[in-house]
């Protein structure tokens, strides 16, 4: 497997370099040179396979041989040992929980996929590296977890101060190990800004070996890819077209829903849904990209003004951008629209939803509404909801039960490391450890 940067300046990289560099040179973001398309006999008989068979076969078709077949076998049974449900919740409409891993968020898929491909690809060397990510909530969590006593790598993970919930907030500073969190003061994309910094300073990179975990690493989009096929091996026997909503924030997700498409998975249409930070929308329906400040929501994890993959997304689908928006709707809703959906599906279905499922929701049952011919929609839940309990319990008027592992996370002590926004006291501290 080759990849290229989006920016075309640096040159094409293997596999093994562009997951354990991260980013290129040029501060794009890597693509592969070639997106394969899977055997239509492959999809003739997908409702037969479970997860992890579906899992392998994609990803060694992707792959492209950069990793040993038995050896890919072991990354995906070892990363993927818990399900991935797709609910029916009404009519034509239904609920893909992508939060059974455990730190109960979609992250854990990239996270642990990520972490045992950088073990295999470091397995010769006496290399160290150290993984620098930014976090709106969960993805933090999922790679301190994912990445927790991997030895050779060293984790340090930065979140915005006082703008993610009190349960990700505990599950991010009591990890421990080779894992340390800074509390930034500023917002994600004051993190998101440092880390790209971080990459582009080339004393840092000669002294720590930089890396990322966020999903501008391509190794965090590769599975997840895995899911839409679940989805569509789940749902294939309606025989309806595929509708997926995916609840968007840095648009790392929607990119793997874009990859899977483009090996052949047969979805009909995308559905972008946010929050006001609502820069994707706005693109879709003007044709103009302009990143704007970042705005605090209910639902944190997409409060992003510069979503770092939207040059990916144009990249997969070839810098062919009326194909993007044909194949993507934009839609955006607000904390007051977010609530009164969590309300109303407790009320209707007896369904807890976190308030970024809420907006897929949302967007999905939009999209349904307006557009008359037969589908099936299926709506990506992306967090358990007791990782938002102090949203969810007010608006759904009943308290949210905390799964054992979270439970556990709030016995322990908050360590984190406080710094502001500034690059210089960020590189003087990762300097000094």
């Amino acid at each position: 497997m080759e990849l290229y940067s989006t920016k075309h300046i640096s040159p094409i990289v293997s596999l093994k370099e562009a997951v354990l560099t991260g980013l290129p040179p040029d501060n794009g973001l890597y693509v592969p040179t070639k997106i394969p398309k899977l055997p239509s006999t492959f999809f003739d008989s997908i409702e037969e396979k479970d997860f992890r068979e579906i899992a392998f076969t994609v990803g060694y078709e992707l792959l492209q041989h950069a990793v040993d077949k038995s050896a890919l076998k072991a990354i995906i049974d070892d990363a993927f040992n818990f399900d991935t449900p797709v609910v029916p919740l009404e009519e034509n409409i239904h609920v893909m929980e992508l939060f059974h891993g455990p730190t109960l968020a979609f992250k854990d898929y990239g996270a642990r996929f990520m972490s045992r491909l950088m073990k295999y690809f470091l397995r010769d060397t006496n290399k160290e590296i150290n993984i620098l990510v930014a976090t709106s909530g969960d993805t933090g969590g999922a790679v301190g977890y994912g990445f927790l006593g991997v030895e050779g790598i060293n984790v340090t993970i930065l979140y915005p101060k006082g703008k993610v919930s009190e349960v990700q907030e505990k599950q991010l500073t009591t990890i421990g190990g080779n894992v340390t969190t800074v509390e930034v003061d500023g917002n994600f994309d004051d993190c998101q800004h440092l880390v790209k910094t971080a990459f582009l300073d080339k004393e840092l990179n000669a002294a720590l070996n930089l890396t990322s975990a966020n999903s501008i690493n391509i190794a965090r989009l590769i599975p997840q890819s895995f899911y839409y096929y679940q989805a569509y091996a789940k749902l294939k026997e309606s025989g309806r077209p595929l509708v997926v909503a995916v609840p968007s924030g840095n648009f790392g997700n929607l990119c793997g829903g874009l990859l899977a498409q483009q090996m052949g998975l047969p979805i009909h249409q995308f559905i972008a849904a946010t929050n006001i930070n609502d820069v994707v929308p706005i693109y879709l329906k003007t044709g103009i990209f302009q990143s704007k400040p970042s705005v605090a929501t209910i639902s944190n994890a997409m409060d992003v003004g510069n979503p770092s993959n939207f040059p990916r997304i144009l990249a997969i689908m070839g810098q062919d951008e009326q194909a993007v928006k044909n194949k993507i709707h934009g839609l955006a809703f607000d904390d007051d629209q977010t609530k009164k959906t969590m309300k109303e599906v407790h009320q209707r279905f007896g369904y807890t939803m976190c308030p970024h499922t809420a907006v897929a929701y949302l967007g999905l049952k939009t999209w349904l509404s307006k557009n008359q011919q037969p589908a099936t929609g299926v709506l990506l839940s992306t967090a358990h909801p007791a990782k938002f309990m102090d949203v969810v319990t007010p608006a759904i008027g009943k308290t949210v039960s905390l799964p054992p592992a979270l439970a556990e996370a709030y016995q322990k002590q908050k360590v984190a490391v406080p710094l502001s926004n500034r690059f210089d006291d960020l590189k003087a501290y990762l300097l000094s450890k």
